[in-house]
């Protein structure tokens, strides 16, 4: 074989390498697939509240993102079923929000959060007030690389 044609050969083989092995990396989770472990954990603005929020995908990627909220009592770990939850994606650098994403309550504290749009890198809030047997609000934050 020629030089040139080594030069060729050795390119090739090495596209097809990486190619090979970006292919093989492990892909995300589906959506809607939540970890074990939460994201991130706050406390209601009164204290009374915990809200672990899990992402899909976790972390949280510019796009289109599904996040569980588990609400449970500050006192005793207890999960706080019956709520109305209205969460506003925020983006405090930009001052600015995104559409309004659907909350549906899944039972034993967990909530349902679809389509949440966080469209730029940085820090989100997801401004959620809280309504029901227990009225408050909290601000989980969220980072998008």
């Amino acid at each position: 074989m020629r030089t040139s044609q080594r030069s060729r050969f050795a390119t090739v083989l090495a596209h097809l390498v990486w190619a090979s092995a970006a292919c093989s990396s492990a892909s995300p989770p589906p959506t809607g697939t939540f970890p074990v472990d939460p994201y991130t954990t706050t406390t209601s603005d009164s204290g009374a509240l915990v809200i672990d929020v899990r992402t899909s995908p976790q972390p949280p990627s510019r796009g289109t993102n599904q996040v569980e909220l588990t609400v449970t009592t500050a006192s005793d770990g207890a999960p706080v079923d019956g709520l109305s939850l209205d969460v506003e994606p925020w983006m405090p650098a930009m001052a600015h929000g995104t559409s309004t994403p659907t909350v549906t309550p899944e039972g034993s504290g967990v909530y349902l959060v679809t389509e949440v749009y966080l469209y730029m890198p940085g820090v989100w809030e997801l401004r959620t007030d809280i309504a029901g047997a227990a009225t408050d609000h909290g601000t989980p934050q969220l980072t998008v690389q």
